[in-house]
């Protein structure tokens, strides 16, 4: 009865509705729109959003939902369209009953607005860069410092605020909402959620096995879904990310000591750790097949590049955390990750000094409690902007931070890299070797050959950045026994099917997002004093190896025994005396 009742008083209300607008339009004349003010029941505003996301909002979503009939899963429904209403359906009836269960008559307005705005900001990175609204996403986009943000703000982004959310909005702020008794409200509000229900399941019922095969076989497509799939990732984001910061982390070689090597060393170690950012293994010149030549610097030093590496994430969020966990990728679980101490608690625990160098959106938590530094502006006027520096300020930061000590050291130098999409922003004019390249952040405003160009200037000024990092360690040598090890976080596709930027659901990923470079260079002193056979390591580097080899390779370069570290994984045990 409920429900019959909901129904009975939606249609009084479009009863009162159509007579209030024919009498609007009686009215006519210049001041037609300032007097307009429509009353709306909460249902009714309500299911008209709904209808609006599901129509307006949800484009990505229906383009992935066709393309995976189209490849042959049920494809038979394709052109069914009992099944796009159905689908349609069902989609709105889920989105009303979220709303009437959260929504008030009096936080109606301001909630409804910020989800267009979510609705049509997400929908617009989500068709235009291919990326999924999933937490890891989320978290990544809550990461991100104000400059990275602001260039993604395109004017394409501009455009579609005011064609697709600016309508809505206006007639939302017009609209006014239709009070009642509050037991009779409390009584229609649940007959409408009952009704959605109903309408829902009957929905799903009539395509049930053909969308839960689909969703099966493609669980990413559900995070395309707007506003629902950004609200839900962020909620989930941010209660995990609370129930992180309750209490210590989970310590992680407790036992961990430095091994046999360091009594008969002469000198300190100094052991470099370079973290790249969006750097891709299909555009890194030392790798075979690729033809262009963005690592010239670097192919003139005596460095063991791994020309198969996969990552353990397909954004910095994911793969920075898991980079330095043990858990890596094959064992991956996100809350043991994000809940323990690293590789570089570990090496601290043992004895060594350990610097985490920023020049990006921090170190996810990998260095928490530890000595982290930024280049400095003020001092490296010549290198930063005022938005971002330069990677070689990194360096510069670095030979400042060694005249202030003296003793074995482990520093991490987080690079800003190939960050995206303002590609150009990330190397000096000096370095725009291939042209004509995009000068903008908008990519759809240039073609894909400039954007691989200026993406390729950015991976040239970094091999100039590691051969200037390996020039300097070598120079060192006198004071250290010194090492490099360099692997990026994650790839990035540049207009690969359609897709740029990076973050995609790492099961459906595409190698550009996965493949990463990865090399490491040795002084000879180091070589020995840790019995490394660089000619073993060399050819050990042509076979394929992943993120999840650096943690105990790390520990095994710089000899710190501990039960943690596998040494199955050590790239460098079947290589040491």
């Amino acid at each position: 009865m409920t429900a019959v009742a909901g129904v009975q008083a939606w249609r009084r209300q479009g009863e009162r509705t159509l007579q209030s607008l024919k009498a609007d339009a009686r009215t006519g004349g210049p001041g037609r729109w300032r007097s307009w003010h429509p009353s709306l029941s909460a249902e009714a505003i309500l299911l008209v959003a709904s209808l609006y996301f599901t129509l307006v909002c949800n484009g990505p979503f229906w383009r992935a939902l066709f393309a995976g009939h189209a490849a042959g899963e049920t494809a038979a429904s394709v052109g069914n369209l009992s099944y796009v209403i159905a689908v349609g359906v069902a989609l709105t009836a889920v989105q009303f009953l979220l709303l009437a269960v959260l929504v008030n008559r009096w936080t109606l307005k301001p909630m409804l607005a910020v989800l267009v705005l979510v609705a049509v900001t997400s929908s617009h990175f989500s068709a235009r860069y291919g990326v999924y609204m999933d937490p890891s996403m989320l978290r990544n986009a809550v990461a991100t410092d104000v400059a990275e943000a602001s260039e993604l703000l395109s004017g394409h982004l501009l455009v579609q605020l005011a064609l697709a959310g600016l309508p809505p909005l206006l007639l939302l702020q017009r609209v006014r909402v239709h009070r009642r008794p509050i037991g009779r409200a409390l009584l229609i509000r649940f007959g409408t959620i009952v009704l959605a229900v109903l309408v829902g399941a009957g929905a799903l019922g009539t395509m049930f096995k053909d969308f839960a095969g689909q969703m099966r076989g493609h669980k990413e497509v559900r995070y395309l879904v707007a506003p629902a799939s950004a609200v839900y990732s962020f909620a989930r984001v941010l209660t995990k990310d609370a129930q992180a910061g309750h209490g210590p982390r989970t310590p992680v070689g407790v036992d961990a000591h430095l091994g046999a090597s360091w009594p008969q060393a002469k000198k300190p170690a100094l052991f470099v750790i370079v973290v790249g950012e969006t750097a891709r293994a299909a555009d890194w010149g030392l790798n075979p097949g690729v033809s262009r030549n963005t690592t010239p610097e670097l192919a003139q030093r005596d460095v063991i590049n791994f020309p198969q590496v996969s990552s353990c994430g397909t954004n910095t969020e994911v793969s920075v955390p898991c980079l330095f966990s043990p858990q890596g990728r094959r064992n991956y679980d996100e809350d043991a990750i994000r809940g323990s101490e690293s590789l570089l608690h570990v090496l601290a625990r043992a004895g060594l000094r350990v610097v985490w160098m920023d020049n990006q959106s921090g170190c996810k938590g990998v260095c928490d409690g530890l000595e982290t530094v930024r280049p400095d502006p003020a001092t490296l006027p010549a290198l930063c902007n005022g938005e971002h520096c330069l990677d070689e300020a990194l360096l510069r930061s670095a030979q400042g931070l060694l005249r202030d000590d003296k003793g074995n050291l482990v520093l991490v130098l987080h690079q800003l890299g190939n960050h995206g999409p303002a590609y150009f922003k990330r190397y000096p004019a000096t370095f725009r070797q291939f042209t004509p390249a995009c000068d903008s952040e908008d990519l759809s405003a240039c073609t894909r050959e400039t954007i691989a160009n200026a993406y390729d200037n950015a991976l040239r000024y970094t091999d100039h950045v590691l051969a200037g990092t390996i020039d300097w360690l070598g120079g060192m040598e006198t004071d250290y026994d010194t090492a490099l090890l360099y692997v990026s976080d994650h790839g990035e596709s540049l207009g690969e099917n359609g897709l740029f930027l990076h973050g995609m659901p790492y099961a459906i990923a595409p190698d550009e997002q996965t493949r990463v470079p990865m090399l490491m260079w040795f002084s000879q002193a180091y070589a020995q004093r840790t019995g490394l056979d660089l000619a073993c390591l060399r050819k050990r580097s042509q076979t394929p190896v992943t993120h999840d080899n650096v943690f105990h390779t790390v520990l095994g370069l710089l000899d710190v025994d501990t039960t943690v570290r596998d040494k199955a994984l050590d790239l460098s045990t079947p290589c040491q005396g």
